[in-house]
């Protein structure tokens, strides 16, 4: 039987594509995390200034995912948010229990 923990994942967007691109990455990460685990809540922090410029931006779109799945899965969504256009920065941590 596969070992559930619980999972929090901020990703920060950049905004320089627009609104509608933001939207849209927001709901492949929600879609994403829906299909593999299970999706506690979704807390849009919205547009923020960053501490330090990333990738020449001031500003970013903030989001905290919170979730509940199988010890390999954050491991894929790590990887895939490194791989897609418009994700600034992510991290991901497992909450303590």
């Amino acid at each position: 039987m596969a070992v559930i923990n619980s999972y929090e994942a901020v990703i920060v967007i950049s905004l320089k594509n627009g609104e509608e691109a933001v939207a849209e990455t927001v709901k492949k990460f929600t879609g994403l995390i829906e299909k593999h685990a299970t999706m506690e809540s979704v807390d849009e922090w919205g547009k923020r200034r960053l501490a330090y410029p990333i990738k020449k931006e001031a500003d970013a779109y903030y989001v905290l995912f919170t979730f509940k799945s199988e010890a390999g899965f954050p491991a894929e969504l790590d990887r895939i948010t490194k791989i897609t256009d418009g994700v600034l920065r992510s991290m991901i941590i497992k909450k303590e229990a």
